[in-house]
């Protein structure tokens, strides 16, 4: 019972530890995002896309070295320091003021990202293995860290720089974080308990990497890279995502990307659950499933479109006698036009709520009093606007949708390793947590540039369509091999009961 008792408490203290360790790597999505709008910093969209994904840079390539230390060492000691250290580098950003300064600081508390290996390692020591799929899926729902940055920092940084007017201002907030990253470790260290691991049957450090040589650990990767690593970037990106393309403030953006966060952190236990239910393959063909269908419907960007419309060609040849914006005159045979109606025009600024594209036409004249007309010539092109609002209670929502199914797909993917790789779940978990961090590093990056070189804020939407699909392939691809190497007869059977019979219709 007293046991019992530690091991909640060690969860509970974990996975707090956790959502401040997250909040403090979500803190540049916010911070960046306010500089560059209110002028403090020139940065382009590829630098600000490079500063947002540098903590998670270190957050993510620190996870596997962490995890060993944690091996050799115990969790708690680890998770610990890791927070004292990386709190040192947090309070340092209150004194940069230069591109460099911001990435060499934000390598440092980057360190808080790889807290994720530490609270694996030691949550896992506290649990038998029949409830360690529920401890840590608990443990994983720190990532709503994410949305206590979204909502709180914006909130936190007006009042810091009263309202705008004092921005120096700014420079109190990584100061803030750096104190409640001391604060919580030293409760996380009085509250919580020492287990000792097992130290026999060691392995050596390249029998441990022996599983990276099977490609499936590198497809799990990839599955890892888009369901965290996305997740890691959208929730900094949509902040200045909102700010640009819907003109919110800060605060609002933040309220809106903490739509997308929180639920997608909170829900990784149910992922979890569902995978013990239905199985991780099938989850995962629904979360990738869901995730492309959302995405698709994400890229098209809020536009106005103006198109060569319906013309009026001329029945018979003859002059010009009259040209006026209701009607063509030519010979005595009358041509009607559709002429251009202001409030039929619309623009961003256009109130309500439009699911569909609207469109209007009108038409304009292409001759004049005393032109002399063939047979089907034209004597008035037509012109379309088409009209796509985005709106942006619409798009909050399938950004909603994608959130969730990344973090149902965040358990499943995780649900995979001890099927396939029981003896060797640490270094597998690790270098799949390591290339879903690097997703959270490169994704920023990318979106920075397709941004730049596009103008369209949608790119990000095109870019992860094309990652799931790729996803998609793949695991079908291997699922198809899988049946054919295991149960090749079953597999024949079901290729033939989808090819049509010579007799049939």
């Amino acid at each position: 019972m007293k046991d019992k008792r530690k091991a909640l408490t060690v969860l509970s203290m974990n996975t707090l530890a956790f959502t401040i360790c997250f909040a403090c790597w979500m803190m540049n999505g916010v911070l960046i995002t306010f500089l560059v709008e209110r002028k403090v910093f020139g940065w382009d969209k590829a630098e600000m896309g490079m500063l947002i994904g540098i903590p998670v840079l270190t957050g993510a390539v620190m996870r596997l070295p962490v995890g060993v230390l944690c091996d050799k060492y115990g969790g708690r000691i680890v998770f610990f320091l890791l927070m004292l250290l990386a709190a040192v580098p947090m309070y340092l950003v209150s004194y940069a003021n230069s591109f460099i300064e911001f990435v060499l600081t934000g390598l440092g508390f980057g360190l808080t990202g790889a807290s994720f290996a530490a609270g694996i390692a030691y949550t896992s020591v506290w649990f038998e293995k029949k409830w360690q799929g529920t401890a840590l899926g608990v443990f994983g729902a720190g990532n709503a860290g994410a949305a206590l940055t979204s909502l709180g920092a914006p909130w936190v940084l007006r009042w810091l720089t009263d309202g705008g007017t004092q921005l120096e201002g700014w420079r109190t907030l990584p100061k803030i974080y750096a104190a409640v990253l001391v604060v919580t470790a030293i409760v996380f260290w009085f509250t919580t308990h020492t287990r000792k691991i097992d130290l026999g049957n060691r392995k050596s450090i390249i029998a441990r990497l022996e599983p990276l040589k099977h490609i499936r650990v590198w497809r799990f990767g990839l599955y890892y890279f888009f369901v965290f690593g996305g997740f890691v970037a959208l929730a900094q990106w949509l902040i200045p995502y909102y700010v640009n393309a819907y003109t919110m403030s800060v605060a609002m953006a933040g309220f809106m990307a903490a739509i997308f966060s929180f639920p997608s952190g909170v829900i990784r236990a149910l992922g979890g659950w569902m995978s013990d239910k239905w199985g991780a393959r099938s989850v995962m063909y629904w979360v990738l499933g869901i995730s492309l269908l959302a995405c698709l419907l994400l890229v098209v960007p809020r536009m106005i479109i103006q198109s060569p419309g319906e013309g009026i060609m001329a029945s018979s040849g003859g002059t010009v006698e009259q040209v006026t914006s209701d009607e063509i005159v030519v010979s005595g045979t009358t041509y009607s036009l559709k002429h251009r109606a202001e409030e039929e025009i619309v623009g961003f600024e256009e109130e309500g709520t439009f699911v569909l594209p609207t469109s209007t036409s009108w038409h304009e004249p292409v001759v004049k009093i005393g032109d002399e007309v063939k047979k089907k010539e034209l004597v008035a092109r037509g012109v379309t606007q088409i009209y796509f609002q985005a709106n942006v209670w619409i798009f909050t929502f399938f950004v909603f949708v994608v959130g969730i199914a990344m973090g149902i797909g965040k358990a499943a993917v995780y649900k995979h390793i001890p099927d396939y790789f029981p003896k060797d779940v640490g270094v597998v978990g690790g270098i799949v947590g390591v290339l879903g961090g690097l997703g959270g590093f490169v994704c920023p990056i990318i979106f920075g540039y397709l941004l730049r070189s596009t103008g369209l804020w949608t790119t990000c939407w095109m870019f992860f369509v094309v990652l799931v699909a790729v996803c998609m392939i793949w695991m079908h691809a291997a699922v198809r091999r899988m049946m054919r190497k295991r149960a090749p007869e079953l597999a024949r059977q079901i290729e033939d009961l989808s090819e049509p019979t010579l007799g049939s219709a």
